[in-house]
């Protein structure tokens, strides 16, 4: 039976929490359950992603990381390494948030604080490029999503191909070569899914405190059907 793997990137005390509560959010938005999904966690220097025998497709999750830090510890070196491996290689592989920075970076273009977005609602805006994108077929050409980060993708190169802006942050989804997509916004939420993040990340600068409250009771107003439709169309392309 063909796999799709999850690579969750999380370390420190929650780590564990943080990856189990993503594997959850993978399976609610693309109906895979625990035969079809695979799941490993990168969370140390020493840690690598391991054979891909029988795997189908790689989700790369989000991560507390950043581009933009001064410096970057032997565990952020070493998931760079993983992740470059991981896109050079033939399977189909979709990175969701800090992977979009990553992705920018890795091939040359620039990444900022310039565009950061508050946990909560974003708007995605599909390019001409993502009208015709594989994975996009008969989508609106602007939907909701769920978000929350600090640095984003400012310019880039021309091995990237930008299939969605939106007005508050200007790259939303990239696609690599023909086998590699990478989403600023989260894909695999819903409204639950971005609570249970948020108390996660509850000091991590995301949001302020003071607007838990408000920024929680709208979410569930939030339509999150198309980029978890996304994710799921991805899962499909991978398994055929």
């Amino acid at each position: 039976m063909s796999k799709i793997l999850l690579l969750s990137l999380r370390d420190g005390p929650l780590g564990n929490s943080v990856a189990a509560a993503e594997a959850r959010d993978i399976i609610t938005s693309t109906g895979l359950d625990n035969d079809t999904l695979v799941h490993r966690i990168l969370s140390t220097a020493d840690h690598v992603i391991g054979e891909l025998d029988g795997i189908s497709g790689v989700i790369v999750g989000g991560s507390s990381l950043n581009i933009t830090n001064e410096r970057w510890s032997p565990w952020q070196h070493q998931v760079h390494a993983e992740l470059a491996r991981l896109i050079d290689g033939p399977l189909p592989v979709f990175l969701v948030c800090y992977g979009n920075s990553w992705l920018t970076h890795h091939t040359g273009g620039v990444v900022s604080r310039e565009h950061s977005e508050d946990s909560g609602p974003t708007t995605v805006t599909l390019t001409a490029a993502g009208r015709d994108d594989t994975l996009l077929q008969g989508f609106p050409d602007e939907f909701s999503s769920l978000t929350g980060h600090t640095e984003n993708a400012e310019q880039v190169t021309e091995k990237l191909t930008v299939l969605a802006t939106g007005p508050d942050c200007p790259v939303q989804l990239v696609r690599y070569k023909d086998h590699v997509w990478a989403s600023q916004f989260h894909a695999e939420m819903d409204a639950q899914a971005m609570k249970t993040r948020m108390d996660f990340f509850y000091d991590y600068g995301y949001f302020s405190p003071e607007d838990y409250d408000s920024i929680v009771s709208g979410l569930p107003a939030i339509d999150t059907q198309w980029p978890n439709l996304l994710l799921k169309r991805f899962t499909q392309y991978c398994l055929g």
